[in-house]
């Protein structure tokens, strides 16, 4: 089993947001919305993600470019948005989607999510990085 099948069968098992398979082999799912698990996770160790592979549930350019610059290896992701697609071919960070999406919804599901909406054209990843999780 690939570590991506791993994380995305442990995403389903547990109904988790956010499974982490850590580069040190450590598997580990987290259950709050948005990417406040990927916040608190990397302002407690900047350096955990680097060579993780993980599955979330979502992922926009927000949380893509956060998972970019901490140095994940893949990503499995039930939604993903045009926006993060781009930054992780541009950042040569393998991924697999069940569902694409021009943009990630805000929670009435009235128009785009105001983080993605925010950073949707800022070229600059760490920049988003730094403004999140600094």
């Amino acid at each position: 089993m690939t570590n991506l099948e791993i994380v995305k069968k442990k995403l389903y098992e547990t109904n988790a947001s956010l499974v982490v398979l850590y580069s040190n082999g450590e598997c580990k799912e987290y259950y709050q919305n948005r990417i406040k698990d990927i916040k608190e996770i990397l302002q407690d160790n900047k350096l955990a993600l680097n060579g993780a592979t993980i599955a979330d549930k979502v992922i926009g350019k927000v949380a893509g470019s956060i998972l970019a610059v901490a140095g994940v290896k893949e990503i499995y992701s039930d939604v993903i948005s045009n926006y993060a697609i781009t930054v992780l071919n541009n950042n040569g960070i393998h991924y697999e989607y069940k569902k694409m999406v021009d943009y990630i919804q805000n929670n009435d599901k009235t128009g785009m999510c105001p983080m993605e909406n925010k950073y949707k054209d800022e070229l600059d990843i760490n920049k988003i990085y730094n403004e999140i999780i600094l």
